[in-house]
């Protein structure tokens, strides 16, 4: 989960209220203090609230908690003055567009800082590493527009952040860092996508690099804002950064955005979006009895407006930020009034009846393996059970099987099956977390579905610059043995691992598992820089 940093003078500053009273209950709206020092906090937040990744963020959604400022806070947007062309091409390549100007801001040190972690934290949580979404803010006092959203050849070249020197596109992406680093997202492309001003400068080559001559300094008064990408995260993530920039005191203005049909669109759109509940629907959700006027004051509280549409039966409009990227259906306004009301002020009652239970057998195995595995130097996570055919079938090099369950209304392209297997999910955690420090050792025990059946199952990852089939042989050894299970090996043909270095794991002639060290395509699908070890195996067939 991202943390951020938050500077107390900033955030006392926004907010206009004492730094410690808000680091007090902050966790009220879920999160958890990392680290308290003298000028800095470090707050964790739940993945599901990217709108508080930023001291801005945390400012707005406290002032509204604390009572300072309750209710939907509403951002003027101004009348475009701006249009930005997009090309056909560029909608083979990366089509989502996005963008905004903020206009009057003053920034320091300490605010810039805060745009570019939020510019961060939201291509992890939004973005899946800059390949759904990817953002850039510019400087617009070097700049003219109209803008243009095209392609160009990788031989085109320009002047990348951080250099003085142009560098063609190509060269960007094997020696520049962050191309090296994003290179991947680009690498299918004929040509490229870039965005230019008027006078053919050019401001991104997203998702790689902005231009350098955008750079945002304590200096830049107006910004001109980006986002790029795959689907409609582009405009949550837009919305968000729009939204921390008004909090410092910019103007938002439109920008037009014209697609090559001629069909014109207008962005950000900051226009609250509604939602109708019933008192009924809340009061049975959560358990006992409110009057309106408490969940209106709970909504208030979460930053949320909320009128009363019928007495009887009670009904309500609620009206929800456009930066709200975690409400996307009624339980959600249903758990913001429970937040608002406070969890510990939710009555309690004891149970008429009683019975005396016991741990089950499956929690007993998953509980025996999650010891053995901590044990072994490993650290356990939890990944999504809902995943996609790409990660868990291309990006290991498996053929995919008639046995999955899939999604049949899926509300994002990343979540549209029921995983079958688990060493996918820890791969992508290897995968967001390269910028940690080596070796990085993981292991799931959770539940798979298969042929409509549920599965439990056992995995785990590990890598670093000499992972090997060795290592990763005798961490199965001691995790089998521990488990006081007999078993024998077998030649695997596993594609998702290395031939020659992968082994079946099989328990009273039954296949149980297999382990081994990890292919280079399998790698590189994932973005990982090293060699990686890893294992699975079915308690559900072992025991």
């Amino acid at each position: 989960m991202p943390v951020i940093t938050v500077d107390k003078k900033d955030l006392e500053t926004l907010s206009g209220m004492d730094s410690q009273i808000i680091i007090d209950n902050v966790s009220m709206i879920g999160a958890e203090v990392e680290r308290l020092e003298d000028e800095f906090v470090d707050i964790e937040f739940f993945p599901n609230r990217p709108d508080l990744y930023s001291v801005e963020g945390v400012s707005r959604a406290m002032k509204a908690f604390l009572g300072k400022k309750p209710g939907l806070l509403k951002y003027d947007v101004g009348t475009p003055q701006i249009t930005i062309s997009v090309s056909d091409e560029v909608l083979k390549v990366r089509p989502v567009l996005g963008c905004a100007v903020v206009r009057g801001l003053s920034f320091t040190s300490s605010s810039i800082k805060s745009l570019m972690d939020l510019q961060e934290d939201l291509h992890w949580a939004l973005g899946r590493n800059r390949k759904k979404v990817s953002i850039g803010v510019h400087d617009m006092s070097q700049i003219v527009p109209p803008f243009t959203y095209s392609v160009e050849s990788p031989a085109y070249s320009f002047v990348p952040l951080d250099h003085t020197e142009k560098m063609s596109m190509a060269d960007i992406l094997k020696s520049h860092a962050k191309g090296v680093k994003f290179a991947h997202l680009v690498c299918d492309m004929d040509k490229y996508p870039i965005i230019k001003d008027s006078n053919g400068n050019v401001l991104s080559f997203p998702p790689i690099i902005n231009g350098t001559l955008t750079s945002v300094t304590e200096k830049t008064k107006d910004l001109f804002i980006d986002v790029t990408g795959t689907g409609k995260e582009v405009y949550t993530a837009l919305n968000i950064v729009a939204a921390a920039l008004a909090e410092r005191g910019g103007k938002i203005e439109a920008i037009t955005v014209v697609s090559p049909n001629g069909e014109k669109k207008n962005y950000p759109d900051m226009e609250p979006k509604p939602y109708i509940i019933t008192l009924e629907e809340i009061e049975s959700h959560l358990g006992f009895k409110m009057k309106p006027e408490e969940v209106i004051q709970c909504l208030e509280k979460m930053g949320h407006n909320a009128t009363v549409l019928s007495k009887s039966p009670a009904s309500f409009e609620i009206m929800v930020a456009a930066y709200r990227a975690d409400i996307m259906h009624k339980y959600d306004i249903i758990e913001d009034v429970a937040i608002g009301y406070g969890y510990a002020n939710i009555p309690s009652e004891l149970p008429q009846n009683y019975t005396m239970g016991k741990a089950h057998s499956t929690s007993l195995i998953r509980q025996s393996s999650s010891d053995i595995m901590v044990g072994l130097q490993f650290n356990q996570v939890m990944p999504f059970t809902l995943t996609s055919p790409q990660v868990h079938f291309e990006n290991m090099r498996r053929p995919v099987t008639n046995d999955v369950t899939y999604v049949l209304h899926p509300i994002s392209e990343d979540q549209t099956m029921v995983r079958t297997t688990l060493l996918p999910g820890l791969l992508e955690i290897l995968s967001m977390n390269q910028h940690r420090e080596l070796p990085q050792s993981i292991f799931e025990v959770g539940e798979a579905v298969v042929g409509g059946k549920n599965k439990q199952k056992i995995a785990a990852a590990s890598i670093h610059h000499a992972a090997n089939f060795t290592e990763i042989s005798e961490i199965v050894d001691a995790y089998l043995r521990e488990m006081r299970v007999n078993y024998e090996l077998k030649e695997s043909e596993d594609p998702a691992f290395l031939k020659g270095r992968v082994a079946d794991v099989y328990v009273g002639g039954k296949k149980i598992g297999v382990f081994g060290e990890l292919h280079p395509g399998v790698i590189t699908s994932f973005e990982l820089g090293y060699a990686v070890i890893g294992f699975e195996a079915d308690l559900t067939d072992l025991f």
